[in-house]
């Protein structure tokens, strides 16, 4: 019973005391408050696109005829191991993620996408070991679609590119040889 008294004295002392001055109120814009909208660009058309080999002679870009690249392959031979590098050019902000799906030749693969700034452009960047059998998605010859959320899906026409790519990239970047036994290839005597 002491004790219950001892603290009710306490706490009817500390309710005396004068405490701080609320905070004065801020305006705030209507549209400051409310959640931002999620935004989601289109899927871009890439019914004309095409895969070519780039500059550096360790990518292959997948984009229409005179537009900068949508997709970009690349195959980087100094990492140890080598690592595969898949890049999704759309719009991207600092230190965001998202899971990057493939779906083609039979199988179903998701990468795990980063936002990098290469070249003064923010872009979704996935880095794997060569090797990684996910990367098989691309072996083959039939259609893919490739779907990075809020920046749309390509579809890509099936080609033999990507595959042959995945396996140059795999091989250290050395072509394999081709053997020739034909014996017109062997030179003649006379």
């Amino acid at each position: 019973m002491r004790f219950l008294a001892l603290s009710t004295a306490s706490l009817l002392t500390a309710c005396g005391e004068p405490s701080e001055p609320a905070p004065e109120a801020q305006p705030v814009a209507m549209e400051e408050a409310a959640p931002r909208a999620a935004r989601a660009d289109p899927s871009p058309d890439t019914s004309d696109a095409f895969w070519t080999v780039a500059e550096s002679g360790v990518a292959i870009r997948f984009g229409n005829s005179d537009e900068e690249p949508l997709l970009t392959l690349g195959c980087d031979l100094q990492a140890d191991p080598i690592e595969f590098v898949i890049i999704r050019h759309a719009e991207a902000l600092p230190d965001q993620s998202a899971l990057f799906p493939f779906v083609g030749n039979g199988m179903r693969s998701r990468f795990l996408a980063d936002t990098t700034l290469a070249n003064g452009e923010w872009r979704w960047e996935a880095r794997l070991p060569a090797g990684d059998p996910q990367l098989d998605v691309f072996a083959g010859t039939r259609d893919l679609t490739a779907t990075l959320p809020g920046r749309g899906m390509l579809e890509i026409a099936g080609s033999r590119i990507p595959g042959e790519f995945v396996e140059w990239c795999r091989a250290g970047g050395l072509s394999a040889e081709v053997e020739n036994d034909s014996e017109e290839a062997q030179p003649s005597a006379g």
